[in-house]
Order: structure tokens, then C-alpha cells, then sequence
């Protein structure tokens, strides 16, 4: 199975379809996106209406939450905030519904999927302390995954374990090893921070265990 994972899509109409072409191309089987379909730009339900058109498996995101209803945005910046209400206010009555129906992380074949932390849809993966709590709890599920992949950061980034020993992946490709754990960030589809404007995505080949990213 390849699967195409995408994140942060953030109601960016054109960066979502430039990717999903882009898919399309690459001939990728399935399509799960890590969460926050929406907030920030300015098509929420033209992306949760292609989202659920195509049946892209997808988990819940924080402004998923808080532009469905389920939370408050107080923890949020001016501008997110402005941007998650005036959301929540355009929905319509099946998408916010659809949100709200979001699971909050996921098991798909031999992954697991998840939005910030396992656990905790808002917390970032920052600092190693992050990743190193985070691997902790993965290696407690009980699907005992070999491979999370997340999102929130709006970073492309990769890392493994070994026992106590956690490391940065750099490559473009990566190939995992039966030995090592890892979580994956694809990197946002509507608004990148990490230095490059395109929008991310990567392919993961359950087969030959290889995750790619990629841009567009």
C-alpha cells in the first residue's frame, strides 16, 4: 500500500489541489490527512467538501475543534482566533457536523496518525523533550507502531528511537528500520513554516518501508 500523508491543509483551496494533482501523479492508494482542514485562509467548506468527496481518511486538527464547536479558542493568537470564529460562522451545517465527527488519532494498517501529541491534539513537537515524551507514548499503544505520523508544526521533519536514543532524520527519503521507531511531520499543505512556501506532503510505501516528501 502507498499512502499519501498531508497535513494542515487550513482551508487553502489552491495549495489543496495543487497536491492532491500532484497524488494523483505519483499514484499513491490512499489519502490521510493529520488534521486543521481548516482556519487561517479563506475556503473552509470548498476543502472539507473535496476531503469528503474523495474519502481521505482524516483525523481531527485544534482548529478542526474550535471551528466545529468542541472548544474554546483562548489559547489561540488575534489572528487565529479572528480566523477560527469567522470559520465556525461559515461552515455549513454538515461540515462543522463532519468536524465535530473527527476521531482524534488513529491506527491505519501499520501506522498511527495523530495531530499534535499522541494523546493531546494541541501540544507541539518543538524540542527533543517533546519527541522524546511523545515516543514514550507511542511505544505504550497497544497497536505498538513502528511509525506516527503528525502535524500541528507546520514543519517538514522526521525522527527515530533506538532504546534511549533519539535522532533527527534528514533525508528527503527515508527508509525505516525494523530496529528503530519513528515520528514524521509531511509538513503543511496551506501554510508552511519551515522556510519553503510549497506546499508538503510525503509517500509512505508500507511495502518497501520508504517515506518520501515531497513539494508543490
Amino acid at each position: 500500500m502507498r499512502y499519501a500523508i498531508l497535513s494542515d491543509i487550513h482551508a487553502n483551496l489552491e495549495a489543496l489541489q495543487a497536491v492532491l494533482a500532484r497524488i494523483a501523479a505519483l499514484g499513491a492508494e490512499k489519502v490521510i490527512c493529520l488534521g486543521d482542514l481548516v482556519g487561517y485562509n479563506a475556503n473552509p467548506n470548498e476543502c472539507v467538501d473535496i476531503v469528503r468527496r474523495d474519502g481521505i481518511t482524516c483525523i481531527m486538527g485544534n482548529h478542526d475543534a474550535v471551528a466545529g464547536g468542541l472548544e474554546d479558542p483562548g489559547s489561540f493568537n488575534p489572528a487565529a482566533k479572528e480566523s477560527v470564529l469567522w470559520t465556525r460562522g461559515t461552515l455549513t451545517d454538515e461540515n462543522r457536523s463532519f468536524l465535530r465527527g473527527l476521531p482524534r488519532e488513529l491506527g491505519v494498517g501499520d501506522l498511527f496518525i495523530c495531530h499534535g501529541s499522541i494523546h493531546d491534539t494541541n501540544r507541539y513537537l518543538l524540542d527533543d523533550n517533546d519527541v522524546r515524551h511523545t515516543f514514550s507514548l507511542m511505544k505504550a499503544l497497544p497497536e505498538r507502531p513502528a511509525v506516527c505520523f503528525f502535524g500541528h508544526t507546520h514543519r517538514r521533519e522526521g525522527h527515530h528511537s533506538l532504546g534511549d536514543t533519539i535522532a533527527r532524520e534528514h533525508a528527503d527519503d527515508i527508509s525505516l528500520d525494523g530496529n528503530k521507531l519513528y515520528l514524521i511531520n509531511p509538513g503543511a499543505v496551506g501554510q508552511p513554516r519551515d522556510g519553503d512556501p510549497r506546499a508538503a506532503f510525503l509517500i509512505y510505501d508500507a511495502n518497501s518501508r520508504i517515506v518520501t516528501f515531497y513539494r508543490t
